[in-house]
């Protein structure tokens, strides 16, 4: 039975339908950024090894995540109807999830990919996504260098103040210091 809830919701919109076992999957219609919102809610509800998820994009071609998971573009019924396969989940130390696009702009300062120098002074961005040990890490230095690419299980940043833009949506504060990691269970996703 679908459930309509707002966009970008919030656990006193998914939790309660999280309760008990009547649904064998949770189907998310919306942004990459409602998905993360009812990823996170799975994730503290401990759900996350439970609970298959599937996704449909509003906005095929500006989703990450429809790249990430290979979605193809009429996804609806591969969400109602397959399987799932685990695929890492990432956390930050926010206590948030990267689902898709996690990203920071005009970044000066150090990141580590595990025990890797992925960085030590400037970029211009530097980008992460979900990747089969955890992390993938862009690091573009500037438009005419070719982008350095870094994987793993974690990727750190110690650098001078940056928003990071999770899924699309900005952190509401300026960091020095960031995290993005891959959890100790995969996320059930169905792609």
């Amino acid at each position: 039975m679908p459930h309509e809830i707002p966009a970008t919701p919030s656990r006193n919109d998914v939790d309660p339908l999280l309760k008990g076992d009547e649904y064998d999957r949770v189907v998310v219609h919306g942004t990459d950024a409602d998905l993360a919102a009812v990823v996170l809610r799975l994730l503290r509800t401990d759900r996350v090894a439970d609970v298959p998820v599937g996704f449909v994009p509003v906005d095929h071609q500006r989703s990450v995540v429809a790249q990430v998971w290979k979605l193809p573009v009429d996804s609806a019924g591969l969400a109602l109807t397959a399987g799932d396969r685990p695929l890492p989940l990432i956390r930050d130390d926010a206590g948030g999830v990267l689902v898709g696009l996690g990203a920071l702009t005009s970044v000066s300062g150090t990141v580590y990919c595990d025990d890797v120098v992925a960085l030590r002074g400037d970029a211009s961005r530097i980008e992460v996504t979900p990747g089969p040990e955890g992390v993938e890490v862009r690091v573009v230095r500037g438009r005419l260098r070719r982008p350095a690419v870094f994987s793993g299980r974690a990727v750190q940043f110690g650098i001078d103040g940056s928003s990071p833009v999770h899924d699309g949506v900005t952190h509401s504060r300026l960091v020095t210091r960031w995290t993005w990691y891959r959890h100790t269970e995969d996320l059930r996703a169905i792609h």
